[in-house]
C-alpha cells in the first residue's frame, strides 16, 4: 500500500535508520555459555545436560541418536472415591463473579482436578462478561505465596476462635463506651453484604460503613451527584454514535469504572456511518492512541479548551480555533455526539452538559453501582480516628497508609483506636498497625453477589476450597452478630435467602450455573442540574505551571490491588512497550530541555536519567523518566498502583505516586524534576523482535479512500493483491509457488483473522495466552537482555506523515525531510517532529502458521511440522536447540528457553513455588531449558473441540472454534476471529473476503494461516 507516511517503533528508530540492521546482528549473538556448565563441578550445581554436550558436539546422526537419561519415576495416588462432577482430564467451568474492589467482570472459570486455572469471559453478561488483562490474570493472585496464611493476634499465630474472641470483646467495649465501630471497606455494590451490615448495626447501633478506594472516582461521582441528582456513575453505549470527544477521559481504560471498548469497536466498522474519535489529553493514553484525531494540549490547556466547546455547543460562539472546530463537528452529528472529561469534576459537569445540550444517544440512563466513594464522609472518618471516637476500627483489604495521600497522619492517629483489625491478604501497612489480622478470601474462594449497574445482579461462587485460612468480611460479619458455633453463621445460607427478592422468579441454583441474570430492580438517571459557571470557574482557577502532572492508570495495574502478580508486572504497556516500571513519560521537546536522556546501550538495552519531583512540595526521590512521543510539552505523565511495600516482593516495583493524588483531582500543577545524574536500566521489548526494517507492516488507509476506491481507478492500489512479475507477466502471489500445496480440503482447516481496526491494545489476550500456555514470567533482567517468553506479542507502531519544509537557509529552495527535531544536513531551522504527535498502530503479532513455514525446512531434527489443519506444530522432545528455526522466522516469534523456569531461584515466580504452580494447565507441557517454543493455536483447545463433536456425533461449530484459541476468546472487541476456512459458514471465512485483509510480509511466501486487516482512520487526510 503506497503512503506517504512512515512508521517507527521508537524515538531512536527515527533518529537511526540504520537500527534494524544492528538489532538484526545483535539478535544471535549471545555466545553457548559453555563454561558455565563445563567448569569445576564444584562451583557448578547441575552437570552438563544432553542438550547441552549436542550443542557442543553438533548434530550428526550419532550424536542425535545418543541414548536420554532415564525419565523420573513419577508416583501416583488416585481418587479412592471420585467426585461425581470431576472427571480426571476434563475441564469444569463455574459461572462466577470476578470483583475484587478495583475491577469487575463476569466470568467463566475453568478448573482443573479441582484447580481455578483459567478466567474466561461469561457470553451471558453482554458486554459486562468481558475480560480485561487483570481478570485473566487474577487466577494467578489466587496462588500467591505471600499472602497472609494464618489468622494473627498481636503478631502472633492464632485460631479464628481467638481472634473472635478479640474482637467481640472490642465491639462489646466499644458499645458500651458509646464509640464508634467503623467498618472500612473498598466500594462494594453487594445487596447481601449491605443487608448483612445493616444487621450488625442492629446489634452494634454504634457501627458505621465507611468506603475507601484506592482511586475512588471522587470527581466523577461528585459530578454525577450534582448532575443526575444520584451518587451513581451513568453507563453508556457507542454503537448508536457516530462522533466522541474525550477531554482527558481514558474510556478504554478505567473511565468510569467501566471500559467502552466492546461498543467502541463495534461503532468502529468502516461504513459510512462509522464513529469518528477526537481525543483532547496531556499524556498519550490507550484510548488517545486509538483516536482518529489527537489534539496534545498540557493539562490547563484541555481545561480552557473544554470550557470553550462548552460555550460554543451551548451559548453559540467561541474565539478558539480548536475548540470551534470541535463545537461544530459536535453539533453536526447532534445526538449522535457524545463528549466525555475526565481530571476534575468541573470537566465531567460540563461533559454531562454538552450530552444534555447535545441529547446523546450514548447516554443509556442506566447507572453503574460499584464506586461508592464520599470523600467528605471520609474525611469526617479521619476527624473521628484522629479524636479518639473510634473503639474499634476493620478494615476490608484496604490500606490508606499505601494509597492515601494523608496516609502517614492516618497511620500516626491508629493509636487512638483501641482495637484495630485488619482483614488483609499482605503483610502490608494495614496489617502492622492491626492487633487482629484475618487473612481475606480470595474472590475464587468466597460467596457473594454484585449488582454492578440497573437491571443486574449476579452471583460470585467459591470454585476451590479455602487454600489457607482465610476468611471474607461476611463470614465474620455473621459471627461477630449471631456470636460463635452459630447455626446461622453459614454464609451460602444467608446469601442464598437473601437473593431470593432479588431473582426476580429465578430459581437460586439457575442464577448460580449462569452467573448473571437481568434484575428487575432498575435505576435510572436523569438530567436534574449543573452548573455549568461554577465548573468552568473550578477549571480556570486550576493554576497552569511550566510543568503539570497527569496521574494515570496502566491497563495492566490499575489501582495496585494485584501488584504482586508477575504476570500482570512483566505485561508490557501498550504504549512504551515497558514492562516492570512506571515512569514519568515527558515529551522529547522537554526532556532536551531538561537534558533528559533516553538513550541505548551497545545491547540495544535503554538507560533513562533519574529524576526527583516535586510536587506542591511533596518529593518522591529516583523516578525513572521516560521520552513518551505524543506527549504535551509542558506535561509529565506518572501511573499510580507501584510502590507498594510489604505486599510482595513483585509488588515492591516502581515508585508509589499515591502520596501527589489528593482523591478526586487527576491533574496537578506546580510540578518540578531535578536530575539526579544516575541512570535507570528500563526493561522494554519494542526493539527486539525486530522484522527486519521492513515498513507497512501494519496498514492503514482513510475512510475517505476505503469508501471511494470502488469510484476512483487511482485509489484501488491502497491495498492491491501482491503479484509477482515473471517472465510469463504479473501472475498473483497465490499462483507461484516453490512446493506443491497441501491438501486442506480435508477437516477443519484453521485461520486467524486479526482487525487492526478493532485492536485497542489492551493486551488482555496476552494475559489469556499465557495462563492457557503455561508461558514462564522471566524476570525484568531477562526482559532487558531481549529474552521474553511470550508467545504472543502486541507491536506497537508509531506513524506520522513525512513533511517537507523549505528552509530559509537553503538557497535552492529546495523541500528537504526533517527526520528528527534536530538540524539537518547542517541547516538550522525545525519544523514539526514526526514524533511529537504521532498516530498509533497495535498490531498483534504470534506464529503464522505458515503453510509454507521457513522454520520446518531448516530444523535438522523435524522438531517442527506442519498439520493439515493449518497449524504448524512443535515437538519439544525432539527439539535440540539450534535455534534456527528462530534464525529463519522473519516474524521473530519463536522463544527459545535459556533456562529452566520452574524450580528455578533464579526466577522467583509463580513457577517457582508449589502454590504458584497450582495455576499450570496440565494439558500444556512445561518446557525445558534449551527449547524453542511458539504459539501453537491451542491445539490442545481445538482438538479437544473436535474430539467433543466427534463423540456427540455433530459438527463443530463455528462459536466452538472462535473459544478454542486463547486470544480469540479473550478479546472484548472482536478484533481477532479463530475458525475454519472449510467451513463456507464461518466467521472468519467471511472476513477472509474482505477488500481490507493483507498478509504479514506476504512477499516472503509464507502462505500464513493469520490474516490481518487494514486500519482505517475516520478523518480527512492533509
Amino acid at each position: 500500500m503506497a503512503s506517504n507516511k512512515i512508521q517507527f517503533r521508537s524515538i531512536h528508530e527515527l533518529k537511526d535508520p540504520a537500527l534494524n540492521g544492528k538489532l538484526a546482528l545483535k539478535e544471535f549473538q549471545e555466545e553457548i555459555p559453555v563454561e558455565d556448565f563445563l567448569g569445576d563441578a564444584e562451583k557448578n550445581e547441575s552437570s552438563t545436560s544432553r542438550r547441552d554436550f549436542l550443542k557442543l558436539l553438533g548434530f550428526s546422526t550419532a550424536a542425535v541418536t545418543l541414548a536420554a537419561c532415564e525419565a523420573p519415576v513419577i508416583k501416583t495416588i488416585p481418587y479412592v472415591v471420585k467426585p461425581h462432577d470431576i472427571i480426571p482430564g476434563v475441564p469444569n467451568y463455574y459461572a462466577s463473579t470476578y470483583f475484587d474492589g478495583f475491577d469487575f467482570a463476569s466470568v467463566l472459570v475453568k478448573t482443573r482436578e479441582g484447580r481455578p486455572i483459567k478466567i474466561e469471559p461469561n457470553p451471558v453478561a453482554g458486554d459486562l462478561g468481558k475480560t480485561n488483562a487483570r481478570a485473566q490474570a487474577s487466577v494467578l493472585s489466587l496462588y500467591d505465596n505471600d499472602k497472609v496464611k494464618q489468622p494473627k493476634l498481636n503478631g502472633k499465630d492464632e485460631t479464628f476462635d481467638k481472634v473472635d474472641d478479640f474482637v467481640i470483646k472490642g465491639l462489646n467495649e466499644a458499645q458500651a463506651s458509646g464509640k464508634k465501630i467503623v467498618l472500612l471497606s473498598h466500594s462494594f455494590a453487594s445487596p447481601t453484604f449491605k443487608k448483612l451490615f445493616a444487621e450488625f448495626k442492629g446489634k452494634y447501633p454504634t457501627a458505621e460503613l465507611v468506603t475507601y478506594d484506592a482511586i475512588p472516582y471522587a470527581a466523577s461521582l461528585d459530578a454525577a451527584q450534582e448532575v443526575f441528582g444520584q451518587r451513581a456513575l451513568p453507563v453508556y453505549d457507542l454503537v448508536g454514535s457516530e462522533l466522541v470527544v474525550s477531554f482527558q477521559a481514558d474510556f478504554l481504560g478505567d473511565y468510569n469504572a467501566a471500559s467502552l471498548e466492546t461498543s467502541y469497536a463495534a461503532a468502529r466498522k468502516p461504513g459510512a456511518n462509522m464513529l469518528r474519535h477526537i481525543q483532547v489529553e496531556s499524556n498519550m493514553s490507550l484510548t488517545g492512541a486509538n483516536a482518529d484525531s489527537r489534539i496534545r494540549l498540557k493539562p490547563s490547556a484541555v481545561n480552557k479548551t473544554l470550557v470553550e466547546v462548552y460555550n460554543a455547543v451551548v451559548g453559540g460562539g467561541s474565539s478558539d480555533k480548536v475548540a470551534s472546530g470541535i463545537a461544530k463537528d459536535l453539533l453536526a452529528k447532534g445526538s449522535k455526539a457524545v463528549v466525555f472529561a475526565d481530571g476534575s469534576k468541573g470537566a465531567q459537569v460540563l461533559a454531562h452538559l454538552i450530552n444534555q445540550k447535545l441529547g446523546s444517544v450514548a447516554f443509556t440512563g442506566k447507572a453503574n453501582f460499584l464506586k461508592e466513594f464520599d470523600k467528605a464522609r471520609f474525611e469526617e472518618f479521619l476527624g473521628w480516628v484522629k479524636g479518639g471516637q473510634v473503639g474499634v476500627l476493620i478494615t476490608n483489604n484496604v490500606d490508606p497508609i499505601y494509597s492515601s495521600n494523608k496516609g502517614q497522619d492516618f497511620k500516626k492517629s491508629l493509636s487512638n483506636v483501641p482495637y484495630v483489625i485488619a482483614v488483609a491478604d499482605k503483610k502490608n501497612e494495614m496489617y502492622k498497625a492491626a492487633k487482629a489480622v484475618i487473612p481475606v478470601a480470595n474472590w475464587l474462594e468466597s460467596w457473594g453477589d454484585i449488582q454492578p449497574q440497573s437491571g443486574v445482579y449476579s452471583l460470585m461462587q467459591p470454585t476451590i476450597q479455602k487454600i489457607y485460612k482465610s476468611r471474607q468480611i461476611e463470614e465474620s460479619l455473621l459471627v461477630w452478630k449471631n456470636g460463635k458455633n452459630s447455626a446461622a453463621n453459614n454464609y451460602y445460607d444467608y446469601l442464598k435467602a437473601s437473593a431470593a427478592s432479588l431473582l426476580g422468579g429465578t430459581s437460586f441454583n439457575k442464577a448460580l450455573y449462569n452467573g448473571f441474570i437481568n434484575s428487575t430492580t432498575t435505576t435510572t438517571l436523569a438530567y436534574t442540574g449543573g452548573n455549568a459557571s461554577q465548573a468552568a470557574a473550578e477549571l480556570g482557577s486550576f493554576k497552569a505551571s511550566d510543568l503539570e502532572l497527569v496521574l494515570y492508570t496502566k491497563t495492566s495495574m490499575g489501582d495496585g490491588t494485584q501488584a504482586n502478580n508477575p504476570w500482570l508486572q512483566e505485561l508490557p504497556d501498550p504504549l512504551t512497550r515497558m514492562s516492570w516500571d512506571n515512569y514519568l513519560t515527558i515529551s522529547p521537546k522537554d526532556a532536551e530541555r531538561f537534558e533528559i536522556n533516553n538513550d541505548l546501550n551497545a545491547r540495544m538495552q535503554l538507560d533513562g536519567s533519574l529524576v526527583n519531583l516535586t510536587v506542591n512540595g511533596v518529593v518522591i526521590e529516583n523516578v525513572p523518566v521516560f521520552i513518551q512521543p505524543g506527549q504535551a510539552d509542558g506535561s509529565v505523565g506518572l501511573a499510580l498502583g507501584y510502590g507498594k511495600k510489604d505486599s510482595g516482593a513483585t509488588a515492591e516495583t516502581g515508585v508509589n505516586a499515591y502520596p501527589l493524588f489528593d482523591g478526586s483531582n487527576l491533574v496537578v500543577s506546580n510540578v518540578k524534576i531535578e536530575k539526579t545524574g544516575e541512570e535507570h536500566e528500563f526493561a522494554g521489548v519494542q526493539l527486539q523482535n525486530t522484522l527486519m526494517g521492513r515498513y507497512e507492516i501494519a496498514k492503514e488507509v482513510p475512510l475517505q479512500d476505503y469508501l471511494n476506491v470502488a469510484f476512483d481507478d487511482k485509489l484501488k492500489g491502497w491495498n492491491k493483491p501482491l503479484e509477482y512479475h515473471t517472465i510469463s507477466g504479473a501472475l498473483p502471489a497465490g499462483k507461484i509457488d516453490l512446493w506443491d500445496a497441501f491438501d486442506d480440503t480435508d477437516g477443519p482447516h484453521f485461520n486467524l483473522s486479526i482487525d487492526l481496526n478493532s485492536c485497542t491494545g489492551c493486551g488482555a489476550c496476552i494475559i489469556a495466552c499465557q495462563a492457557e500456555n503455561n508461558v514462564p514470567v522471566v524476570g525484568k533482567e531477562e526482559i532487558r537482555m531481549s529474552r521474553d517468553m511470550y508467545w504472543l506479542r502486541i507491536d506497537r507502531y508509531y506513524s506520522s506523515t513525512e513533511k517537507l519544509t523549505v528552509y530559509d537557509g537553503l538557497k535552492e529552495g529546495k523541500a528537504v525531510p526533517e527526520l528528527y527535531g534536530s538540524t539537518l544536513l547542517g541547516i538550522e531551522g525545525s519544523l514539526e517532529n514526526p514524533a511529537e504527535n504521532p498516530d498509533v498502530i497495535f498490531q498483534p503479532v504470534m506464529c503464522q502458521h505458515c503453510n509454507h513455514a521457513p522454520c520446518e525446512t531448516v530444523c535438522p531434527v523435524a522438531a517442527t511440522s506442519h498439520s493439515k489443519q493449518g497449524q504448524n506444530h512443535m515437538a519439544y522432545n525432539r527439539c535440540i536447540g539450534t535455534r534456527y528455526c528462530a534464525n529463519n522466522c522473519p516474524y521473530k516469534v519463536r522463544r527459545f528457553n535459556w533456562f529452566t523456569y520452574n524450580m528455578n531461584d533464579k526466577f522467583d515466580f509463580n513457577q517457582n513455588n508449589d502454590l504458584g504452580r497450582m495455576v499450570l494447565n496440565p494439558d500444556v507441557v512445561v518446557r525445558t531449558r534449551g527449547v524453542m517454543e511458539k504459539c501453537s493455536m491451542c491445539i490442545q483447545q481445538t482438538q479437544a473441540t473436535i474430539l467433543n463433536a466427534k463423540k456427540e456425533n455433530r459438527k463443530v461449530t463455528d462459536a466452538e472454534f472462535q473459544n478454542s484459541t486463547a486470544c480469540s476468546a479473550a478479546c472484548s472487541t472482536g478484533a481477532m476471529k479463530f475458525g475454519d476456512m472449510n467451513d463456507k459458514e464461518s466467521k472468519v471465512r467471511e472476513l477472509y473476503s474482505s477488500n481490507r485483509r493483507y498478509y504479514l510480509l506476504e512477499e516472503i511466501g509464507t502462505k500464513p494461516n493469520v490474516f490481518y486487516h487494514a486500519k482505517v482512520r475516520n478523518r480527512v487526510e492533509n
